[in-house]
């Protein structure tokens, strides 16, 4: 089995962050390790308490990954602090792992903040440069480019070729945010831009759904899916567990 590794934070109640990543990796056949970047006490109503790990702790923990696996994509979630972020960027930029998937998760769906300000400069400079793909949202990728937040498609193109500047080698934005007839996703490359939409399902059962859609697309990857296969199988896994959702 392809191995794919999650450096992310804990939740408490398992519907985001790393349990919500393996959770995902299982489905799509591949095998996950873990790297803690952050303990959470949280639930579906927000977040209560967050305990970083410490640096040493979290270049430990990517040692013993790396040293033991042959690790064929990474997707990046919470990093809590710009410390565990230049560290995290000092050991992909030394190990070079075939595929990252950056979520750059800067708020819980609670709106509770999960990467402390001054990490956001450090994440946008030093991590944006390492990533095959970004999946931000529309209030993540406003974040980053220190602009308003998009509320149509083409606002949503624009910024995501702003990002695509930044560095990354795709963008895929998130429309999961705005008031459009359908759920749309755009991907952001050098070639052009491709739109993914679907219906939207009616559920307020959306924690952990970013995690799950990066974690999707970086076990695709693994598997030597195009970007745009990998990001459709993980559009239509996403939207099967909402409709599991919605009807319990």
């Amino acid at each position: 089995m392809r191995q794919v590794l999650s450096i992310a934070g804990s939740d408490s109640c398992g519907g985001a962050g790393l349990q919500a990543d393996l959770k995902t990796f299982a489905a799509f056949g591949v095998d996950g390790a873990t790297v803690v970047t952050a303990v959470t006490a949280q639930n579906t109503a927000g977040v209560r308490a967050i305990a970083p790990m410490s640096t040493a702790m979290v270049r430990a923990q990517l040692d013993a990954v790396f040293e033991e696996m042959a690790i064929a994509a990474v997707k990046l979630g919470m990093l809590a602090s710009a410390d565990i972020v230049v560290t995290v960027a000092q050991q992909l930029e030394w190990r070079r792992p075939p595929v990252v998937v950056l979520d750059p998760v800067l708020l819980a769906t609670s709106g509770a903040p999960l990467l402390e300000a001054d990490a956001v400069d450090v994440l946008r400079t030093r991590l944006l440069p390492l990533a095959d793909c970004l999946t931000p949202n529309l209030a993540e990728a406003a974040a980053l480019l220190d602009a308003p937040q998009a509320t149509d498609e083409p606002g949503m193109a624009r910024q995501g070729r702003a990002l695509l500047a930044l560095g990354p080698r795709a963008v895929l934005m998130k429309g999961g945010h705005t008031a459009l007839p359908e759920a749309v996703d755009l991907l952001v490359t050098a070639q052009g831009t491709q739109r993914f939409a679907a219906p939207w399902v009616a559920t307020t059962r959306l924690h952990g759904t970013g995690c799950m859609l990066a974690a999707g697309i970086a076990a695709g990857l693994a598997k030597a899916c195009s970007l745009h296969e990998a990001v459709d199988r993980s559009r239509r896994h996403l939207r099967r567990v909402l409709m599991d959702r919605a009807r319990h």
